[in-house]
């Protein structure tokens, strides 16, 4: 199959120097799949460049009366008022989910995976649908499902223990979990080997890949945005709180101040909104950070209360969400004329999340823009107004996610003494004696427990 070439046939693209030149350096246009510069054939048939576009986000959906309101102001300043408008919207509806408790949060959560799905691989579909092949957005829409079920089981079975030893069809799918979810993907790997067509071979292992890919980048992170929720909710919104800090203030630090570009990938993005976003976020962060440390609707891990059938947020703060004492530097000591300061620990915690969240989190949306300019599309989709697609909003997110995750995994979180009762509670009986009696000679040996003959009396 020949590579696909530039869109429209041999017509002239203004692009074509930056293209060429991404072309040498990393190969990207020999995917067949960006149309960017004149492909080179491979003498397996006739190219099928679909001649639309890959995107209608430069589809004007700002609503009316927003555009009667902004008439008359430049695109710059229409633009900003467009993007601050709506941002405000979003701000208050995440505030109204987070009201709503924990179960809202994670509806919100698979909703918005879904629609990132959908964008990205709305995106393969519109080269792909021009082959007439279309089980590819078939068997994508059933990878999306094998995969969700497999990470949501996981989950049911690590935090409602007590919910599925109490129901037998449930007691049978946790036990089997795995090898079904094993068994599902297999179905769906058998049907794609089923779908693959002569002469399309390239393009459809392209697309198997992509669906891959995106499950890996979409699905997977957002199970750990999951995770992170269940460490408590503070563990979820510090984090989505910091990105969205630093994408609101690089904005309006680059919108007012910016003069030097950054990164060529985003010209819009300079150091002065860098720089300025980073100590705004760091300082957001902290005081943040700190006001939530103080109510335990936020601090406490989110679990499955089995009388009442509902999630519950109660318990006693872990150390890191109780005041401490700190002794300053001398150098501090001598600036301040104090001491000692009394933080939350989660608030120091805190400098180590912004400080990814605003030097590193940027990178997811590089990375995103690195995508986009690939396929000459200007957002993922048209959904909000100003912003572009879901996608074009949460693109720094999933990394923060991840991040996230694995900082707690590192650094904060220890044994969970619930999860090891779930799995106690799995056993036989005989094995669960056997625990005990292990368990009670070890507190013996450690002076916690009276010795066995002392204990008789």
């Amino acid at each position: 199959m020949t590579e696909l070439r530039k869109r429209g046939g041999g017509g002239a693209d203004p692009d074509s120097a930056d293209n060429i030149s991404d072309k040498e350096a990393d190969g990207d246009d020999r995917l067949g799949l960006a149309g960017d510069a004149e492909g080179e054939c491979d003498g397996d048939s006739k190219a099928d460049t679909p001649d639309y576009p890959l995107s209608t986000a430069d589809t004007d959906n700002t609503p009316e009366c927003l555009n009667k309101a902004l008439e008359g102001l430049p695109p710059r300043w229409k633009n900003y008022w467009i993007r601050g408008v709506l941002s405000l919207a979003m701000i208050s509806g995440f505030f109204l989910i987070i009201y709503m408790g924990p179960i809202a949060l994670i509806l919100v959560v698979m909703s918005v995976q879904i629609k990132c799905f959908q964008e990205i691989i709305t995106i393969g579909y519109r080269v792909y649908h021009s082959y007439d092949l279309p089980w590819f957005r078939t068997l994508s829409w059933y990878f999306l499902i094998c995969v969700n079920y497999f990470f949501y089981g996981e989950t049911v079975a690590d935090y409602f223990g007590a919910l599925v030893q109490r129901e037998e069809p449930l007691q049978f799918l946790a036990r089997y979990h795995r090898f079904i979810s094993f068994a599902l993907y297999l179905a769906g790997f058998c049907m794609f080997v089923l779908s693959l067509v002569k002469k399309h071979y390239r393009l459809q292992f392209y697309m198997f890949a992509w669906t891959h890919v995106t499950l890996l980048i979409v699905v997977t992170q957002s199970h750990l945005v999951i995770q992170n929720l269940f460490e408590g909710m503070i563990w979820f919104i510090v984090p989505i709180s910091i990105v969205i800090c630093n994408d609101i203030m690089a904005y309006l630090f680059g919108f007012f101040f910016g003069r030097t570009p950054l990164i060529k990938l985003s010209p819009k993005k300079t150091w002065e909104g860098f720089i300025g976003g980073f100590f705004a976020t760091v300082v957001f962060g902290f005081i943040l950070a700190y006001l939530l440390s103080q109510f335990q609707y936020f601090v406490c891990p989110v679990g499955f209360n089995s009388e009442s059938n509902s999630f519950t947020v109660e318990c006693e703060p872990s150390d890191i969400f109780v005041m401490q004492e700190y002794t300053l530097p001398t150098v501090l000591q001598n600036t301040l004329r104090w001491k000692t300061v009394n933080l939350y620990p989660f608030a120091i915690h805190s400098i180590f999340l912004s400080s990814f969240g605003s030097l590193i989190g940027p990178f997811g949306g590089f990375f995103a823009s690195g995508f986009k300019r690939a396929f000459k599309i200007k957002d993922f989709a048209n959904t909000i107004p100003g912003h572009g697609g879901i996608m074009d909003r949460f693109d720094c997110q999933y990394l923060m996610a991840t991040f996230t995750h694995v900082y707690i995994a590192s650094f904060v979180r220890g044994p969970n003494p619930s999860k090891v009762l779930q799995q106690l509670l799995l056993l036989q009986p005989e094995q669960q004696l056997g625990i005990f009696h292990t368990l009670q000679s070890h507190l013996r040996d450690k002076g916690m427990l009276p010795p066995a003959a002392v204990q008789a009396e």
